[in-house]
Order: C-alpha cells, then sequence, then structure tokens
C-alpha cells in the first residue's frame, strides 16, 4: 500500500483509524462506544472555524444529540475542567469527542475522568497510586481526534493541566483516560498555520526523541521512537512546505502518535523546563521544546552520544552526535522556530524559579542525567541567550 494513500486500521496501544476522509466514521465510533449524545470539547480557535460545525452537523444529521464546549486555554487548567463537566452534566452527555491540538484532547480527556469524580481533578495528578482513587464506572467513553500532528495526546493516558493557582502543570493521570477509538484524518491537518505546523511537528521530535534517550529499558518503546524521528525527518519539512500534502499530514499524525506512545520510557529535560515555562509564560509547548532541544541535547551528551550516533546512522546522518546536532538546528532553521526564549519574550528573571521547578517535574525522571537545579538554571539562561 502506497502510504499516499494510507488508509488502515490497528491496535496500538488503542484502536486506531487512519486516512484521509476518514472523519465520516466519527457517528458510527460514537454509536460502537455506546454515545447517544456525546459532547464534543475542543478549543476555542478551531471552534471558530468551519471544521468544528461540520463535525458536529455529521454527528446531528446521524441522530446524535451533540453539542460543542470550546471554553478552554492554549494551556488548559483545572478551571476550564470545571467548567466542561458542568457543561456535559448539563446535556445530559453520555460521551467525549475530544478534538484538537493538545489543549482540547487533555481538557476532554480530563473531562472525561472527571464527569463521575466527587474529588477535585488534582487528587488524581499522577504521584504515587493516586490514580486508585478514580471512580472507573463513572467515566466516560472518548472518542480523539487530533487536528494537529504533534501532542500525540489521543494515545495518552495521561492530561497536563495547569493549576493556575499554583502556576504549575500537573499531570492527571489514570489508565481509563486513554481513548477507546482514534480517528487520525490528515485532511482535518490542511488548513494549519505553517508556524502550527512546525512547532507542534517539533514536539512530536521531542516526544519521540526524549523516549529514545530515556535510560530506562524498554524496548519496544525505542524501537518506536527511532521510526518515529525518522518519520518527522522525512515529512515534517514537507508538510510545512507543502500545507496540502496529504501524505505528509497522514505520516506526521503518524509520527506524533509514535512520540506519545514511545515516552511511556520516559520524557526529559526539554520537557521538564518546558512545563513551568509554560505554567509561567503562558508559551506554546511545542515551540518551548524546539527551542530548548538543541541545548538539552548538548547537556546530555556524555550521556547519550553512543545511543546518537546509532540514531544518525538510521536516519543517514553523518558525523554522529554533532551531526545529529547540526540536523537539529538545520531543521530549527528551516521550519523558522526561533533559537532562543528571548525570541519569545521570556528571559532569566526567574530561571532559579524555573530550575527549580524542572527538577520537580516527573519528566526530569526520564533524563539521561538527573540534573541538579543550577544544571537546570545554565541549560535555561543557556536557552535565553543562544550560547550553544
Amino acid at each position: 500500500m502506497s502510504s499516499a494513500t494510507i488508509k488502515a486500521n490497528w491496535n496500538y496501544p488503542t484502536s486506531v483509524r487512519v486516512g484521509a476522509g476518514r472523519i465520516r466514521e466519527l457517528p458510527a465510533a460514537c454509536r460502537e462506544l455506546g454515545m447517544k449524545a456525546p459532547l464534543l470539547i475542543t478549543d476555542p480557535g478551531l471552534a471558530a472555524l468551519p471544521v468544528v460545525e461540520q463535525t458536529l452537523q455529521l454527528c446531528l444529521a446521524d441522530g446524535l444529540k451533540a453539542a460543542v464546549f470550546s471554553k478552554i486555554k492554549a494551556n488548559p487548567t483545572g478551571q476550564n475542567v470545571v467548567d466542561g463537566v458542568a457543561a456535559y452534566r448539563a446535556g445530559n452527555h453520555d460521551g467525549v469527542i475530544a478534538f484538537g491540538g493538545g489543549s482540547g484532547l487533555d481538557a476532554a480527556k480530563a473531562v472525561a475522568l472527571m464527569v463521575g469524580q466527587d474529588r477535585p481533578v488534582w487528587d488524581f495528578e499522577d504521584v504515587g497510586d493516586n490514580w486508585t482513587r478514580v471512580n472507573q464506572a463513572g467515566m466516560a467513553p472518548v472518542v480523539a481526534i487530533p487536528t494537529t500532528a504533534g501532542t500525540g495526546s489521543e494515545v495518552g493516558r495521561a492530561s497536563v493541566i495547569t493549576d493556575d493557582e499554583a502556576h504549575i502543570k500537573k499531570i492527571i493521570f489514570h489508565p481509563d483516560m486513554l481513548p477507546r477509538i482514534v480517528i487520525l484524518d490528515p485532511e482535518l491537518t490542511i488548513g494549519l498555520p505553517a508556524r502550527v505546523t512546525a512547532a507542534t511537528g517539533m514536539d512530536a521530535l521531542s516526544h519521540n526523541l526524549e523516549a529514545y534517550c530515556s535510560p530506562f529499558y524498554h524496548p519496544m518503546a525505542e524501537g518506536i521512537a527511532i521510526e518515529g524521528i525518522r518519520l518527522v525527518k522525512e515529512y515534517l519539512p514537507r508538510a510545512t512546505a507543502q500545507p496540502d500534502d496529504i501524505e505528509a499530514r497522514a505520516q506526521m499524525l503518524v509520527a506524533s502518535s509514535m512520540g506519545a506512545t514511545a515516552f511511556q520510557r520516559g520524557l526529559g529535560g526539554m520537557h521538564a523546563l518546558a512545563h513551568p515555562l509554560g505554567a509561567l509564560y503562558d508559551a506554546h509547548h511545542g515551540t518551548l521544546n524546539a527551542i530548548l532541544m538543541p541545548y538539552v541535547l548538548k547537556a546530555n551528551r556524555s550521556a547519550i552520544e553512543e545511543r546518537i550516533t546509532r540514531l544518525s546512522a538510521y536516519l543517514q546522518i553523518d558525523n554522529g552526535f554533532d551531526g545529529f546536532l547540526n540536523w537539529v538546528l538545520a531543521l530549527r532553521k528551516e521550519l523558522g522556530i526561533p533559537h532562543t526564549l528571548s525570541e519569545i519574550d521570556i528571559d532569566s528573571s526567574r530561571s532559579e524559579q524555573i530550575a527549580r521547578m524542572a527538577t520537580e517535574d516527573p519528566s526530569a525522571g526520564g533524563n539521561p542525567i538527573q540534573f541538579s537545579a543550577e544544571q537546570y538554571r545554565t541549560i535555561l539562561e543557556a536557552a535565553v541567550s543562544g550560547d550553544l
């Protein structure tokens, strides 16, 4: 089968249906999960576009009593989840359609978790065995439909939600937060601006790359990550330069899902810094990971050089670690990604606080080197100034 005409189903880690035009299968997917009145949860930017209205009408025409909830932020908050639960209950809904980029998918999955709980969402933070507190019977089924190729949240068992009182991102987790059905339709990503395609695609790269570099033993995740990185290398420049390239769009959706499947092996320093930066500055997560990437790679060099050299050989990049680092820098430049945090109005004034938060972030545990707060501060300040 030509990759340009991908139409396939697979079950890993959940039921995935990929192919152009497969959004038309959404009503049947909802009914398969017992939904008669799904709540479509997305972000306000997407809600204002025709694609959401068209998707809603698709459901209504099939007899589903669907509605839309879109009052969420780019970095969804606990209050957004509370408001979504209220909308779900008020509309007597019986399932969730998670539609959009990372923010829409994460908010939707958290709402689906919380509709049957009587504890606050923070009680289910991914710490220890908090997930066992969940009333599983009260959770709503989810069909996930990503419209960006980046976070891979459609195949994840967690949501990143900002505690706006503490100004910190928290990971809310339960195994059953994994959506039951995923539809990867590249036609839904065609309208993305080039800068969003680039930033979300670099997020997919960061997931695959940090999973690959993680010191934990998970050979299946490692294999997935390697191929995910290859897909990004081959298809992200095409998807960014040629928005209507369906093959490139489809392969980037697959690479994104692969990254989120692989990072059960662990993430690392890019995310450990990106999470507090996103919480404090409300900056785009994918852009943060893209900017931080070479600085964290360089800081990890002593622990990952041999591994990156193997990866470079697979990617047909010469000169081992140095060649790989130069490829990352060239890719960022080609995609228009800023080289420094200062270019997105982040300075060093809170570097001490951010470095401390990075050491406490769950992602830090998967970094090849357990950086101290001082080491994270050095990386952050290098990313602000561009000192590579």
